[in-house]
């Protein structure tokens, strides 16, 4: 018995990770910190390797990008659960 009630508190203690994991990848606190290390890169890559007139403006297009997708990705992960049942 105490084997059983050792596996059930193993398998609670991996579905709260996976519940923080799952919480985490789809937080807006996540996504914004992936926008702005994006953005800072594309920053000083565009700095560094072309004659954009505004760098800073410019570095946004990939942002935005990034952003718009997580947005549209979820709308097309819903089409195809639907689709799925």
């Amino acid at each position: 018995m105490k084997d059983l009630e050792k596996e059930i508190e193993l398998i609670k203690e991996r579905n709260k990770r996976v519940e923080a994991d799952k919480a985490w990848e789809t937080s807006w606190l996540r996504k914004v910190c992936i926008a702005v290390l994006t953005y800072l890169v594309v920053v000083c890559y565009n700095y560094g390797t072309t004659k954009i007139s505004n760098i800073f403006l410019a570095s946004l297009v990939p942002v935005m990008g990034f952003l718009l997708s997580t947005l549209s990705l979820k709308l097309v992960r819903n089409l195809w659960e639907k689709r799925g049942k």
